[in-house]
């Protein structure tokens, strides 16, 4: 029953979002139009978010009745200094979104109205303990940018449609903690624009499916961690799948992260808060994690999920300070300047904890490729750092049909083999793209934690085998592919063919002896 209200409210939520999307359509690009559907979505939840928590603190006080947002902004100025150190930020009552929302159709000046709210909500975080949480959070938000019309007035009157279609989406109470909402809003419209953006999608948009089986594998036989971290995060989806299989509860120091892109920076921030894990909870950088990782001083990582952006350049042997780096001095050599995949592998190696995994998807090229890769793979085997390699299926991601692996990291393996699982035969077709069903993932997950051979599927190879294998990491190497021709039995093909001749024999003579009779 719970199941079935749950998808009426996302078809119901889907569908406000569509309605929106439907009123700006011309005039909103859908890349950009998804950061403003976004940042208003943030802007209602924080506004929504701080009233409640004040009320709620009132009412428990004995004052029955009172609304933080009837509130005159002189009065709530005395809770200024308590509610930044308890919360993170403040909102003064006429710039609540509800406020704003009542005057918003009659302000000629709505533009600056919300560019002076957002203005003053990252503000309020300065010199705070969340100030580096809040500093630019609204910033892809440009009330004033000719993407939402060619005039003032034009722009307004979007923001006006904008800010009625995300008030009157149902994102339910947050007491009932359907908080969720949010997080399938966020997920709805990234996969509404990445499916049709190419690259530029699937660069910051790992498929649910995928994050749920790279998250099971990194999380499996642990019940609490001390911290989850993602060196190439996004916009954050890898840290929270992690926060919804462990409960947020049990990742006791938070959620960490990096990365370069600073739209998709902001985006994973405000994604934290809206999946209401709280500014003390997590600490995302923005900074190019391979020359300038920002966790250095941090206590090593239980468990790292990864989705790095694939063969991209980097500066590699050209930076003459990189191989000294003791993230990737170990292996002797850099990952190629052309192909920074092993960097990325490297660099979760140096950030893992001793009883830690780390499960990272990776492109093919890296498991068989020669030269400073083969090295990099052979420094990994030969001090037993790979648990698992597992070949997925082809087109489970936006933007490339090429079929990815995964490579799980550990640093305490209880043996030396490597195992090695075959699912690319583990997915169902929808419309263009796979997917990986529930049960695929279930599947995967189980041969991951039993280590069982499993003819065709999943095979543990010992260390000797791999080094004469020249350290191939390829899954087909070492899991046979089942043979799914028809088997052929000879003799009794040579028995069909043998009465086939004979029919037709008898047919020719047949045949001659009607001609025969016409002719006689």
């Amino acid at each position: 029953m719970a199941d079935i209200r749950k998808e009426q409210e996302r078809d119901e939520l889907h569908r406000a979002i569509w309605a929106i999307a439907d009123e700006l359509r011309g005039s909103v690009d859908g890349w950009d139009f998804k950061s403003y559907v976004l940042g208003m979505m943030f802007y209602r939840y924080i506004s929504e978010n701080l009233t409640n928590y004040i009320n709620e603190g009132e009412i428990e006080a004995g004052e029955v009745g009172f609304d933080y947002a009837q509130l005159s902004d002189e009065d709530a100025e005395q809770a200024r200094e308590d509610l930044v150190k308890t919360k993170g930020f403040f909102i003064l009552p006429s710039e609540l979104f509800c406020n704003v929302r009542k005057r918003a159709a009659n302000d000629e000046n709505l533009n600056m109205t919300l560019e002076a709210a957002f203005n003053h909500i990252e503000e309020s975080a300065k010199g705070s303990e969340s100030e580096d949480n809040f500093a630019g959070l609204f910033d892809d938000i440009d009330v004033n940018s000719n993407k939402l019309g060619t005039t003032v007035a034009k722009r307004n009157a979007n923001l006006v449609k904008l800010i009625e279609g995300v008030a009157n989406m149902g994102l339910g109470n947050y007491k009932d903690n359907s908080i969720d909402a949010f997080g399938d809003a966020y997920e709805y419209l990234m996969s509404m624009y990445a499916s049709n953006a190419g690259k530029s999608g699937g660069e910051f948009f790992t498929p649910q499916e995928v994050s749920e089986l790279l998250t099971r594998m990194a999380v499996a036989g642990k019940t609490e961690v001390n911290k989850v971290y993602d060196p190439a995060c996004g916009s954050g989806s890898l840290l929270l799948k992690a926060a919804k299989i462990l409960g947020k509860e049990n990742v006791r120091q938070g959620f960490y992260g990096q990365e370069i892109n600073l739209t998709t920076y902001n985006l994973c921030r405000i994604n934290m808060f809206l999946h209401d894990i709280d500014f003390d909870k997590f600490d995302i950088a923005h900074e190019d994690t391979l020359l300038s990782p920002q966790h250095w001083d941090d206590e090593p990582f239980e468990v790292i999920v990864s989705n790095p952006p694939y063969s991209i350049k980097w500066e590699g042997d050209d930076n003459p300070v990189l191989i000294n780096d003791p993230r990737f001095s170990p292996a002797g050599v850099l990952a190629p300047k052309s192909k920074a995949d092993l960097a990325f592998i490297m660099h979760s190696l140096a950030w893992l904890a001793t009883n830690g995994t780390a499960a990272i998807v990776c492109f093919p090229g890296i498991m068989y490729r020669g030269g400073a890769e083969k090295k990099i793979r052979q420094y990994l085997i030969d001090n037993n750092f790979i648990d698992c390699v597992i070949q997925l299926p082809s087109n489970l991601f936006y933007g490339t049909s090429i079929a990815t692996c995964i490579m799980v990291l550990k640093k305490n393996k209880r043996d030396n083999q490597t195992l090695f699982i075959d699912a690319s035969k583990e997915f169902v077709k929808v419309t263009n793209n796979n997917k990986l069903t529930e049960e695929n993932i279930r599947k995967i997950v189980d041969a991951f934690a039993s280590r069982e051979n499993t003819d065709y599927f999943a095979r543990c190879v010992p260390f000797e085998e791999i080094k004469e294998q020249d350290y191939n990491l390829s899954v087909s190497t070492y899991v046979e592919a089942e043979d799914t021709r028809e088997v052929i039995d000879i003799r009794k093909l040579n028995a069909e063919i043998e009465q086939i001749v004979a029919r037709e024999q008898k047919l020719r003579e047949e045949i001659d002896r009607i001609i025969g009779e016409i002719e006689g």
